[in-house]
């Protein structure tokens, strides 16, 4: 695995190393020594699938709050995805950036999306399925999130939006914790 680091610190895009022969190839996904090494999670204690029917579905923003903050392992096994990461840490030097990557089932990229960071994605194609791993389980009463058209993050989506709950649909403005 090859572990890219990104301008938000602690969100890593690991690119797996292929392994071909005349079947096809071979590649690791995790491996708990090369995690430690990277400070990441060792255990995952719950895996969730999010599949989504139509292209231009978009999931977003969420995140756990204090003190039940987790980190995502995601990966993208059918379809293509517009993956989006906004820093939420007050105390970050990336506070309020976002980046995005598109992960696809063919790239096989994984995103590590650091506790603190609130999450979401585009589908860019029908029928796409993600796989994430959580470092925590989640904790009812503690999911929340900032709306995918916030103003104060700007995010330029690559399609029009065609499925969005009501909930990711009217989160309301962002307002940064007071000091």
């Amino acid at each position: 695995m090859i572990f890219h680091t990104t301008q938000l610190p602690g969100l890593l895009l690991i690119e797996p190393e292929e392994v071909h022969d005349t079947r096809g190839f071979f590649a690791r996904t995790f491996c708990a020594e090369e995690f430690h090494a990277h400070e990441l999670p060792t255990a995952f204690p719950q895996c969730n699938l999010s599949f989504n029917h139509k292209r231009g579905t978009l999931r977003g923003m969420h995140f756990q709050k204090a003190p039940h903050e987790e980190l995502k392992l995601v990966r993208c096994t059918q379809g293509a995805v517009w993956d989006v990461v906004i820093d939420l840490r007050p105390d970050s030097p990336a506070y309020m950036q976002h980046l995005g990557f598109e992960l696809t089932a063919q790239n096989r990229y994984q995103l590590v999306v650091p506790k603190g960071c609130a999450h979401g994605f585009q589908t860019l194609c029908d029928h796409t399925e993600l796989f994430y791993m959580m470092s925590d389980p989640f904790a009812p009463g503690f999911g929340a999130g900032v709306r995918y058209n916030d103003p104060a993050f700007g995010i330029a989506w690559p399609l029009p939006v065609a499925v969005i709950s009501e909930r990711d649909a009217e989160y309301p403005d962002f307002q940064p914790p007071s000091p």
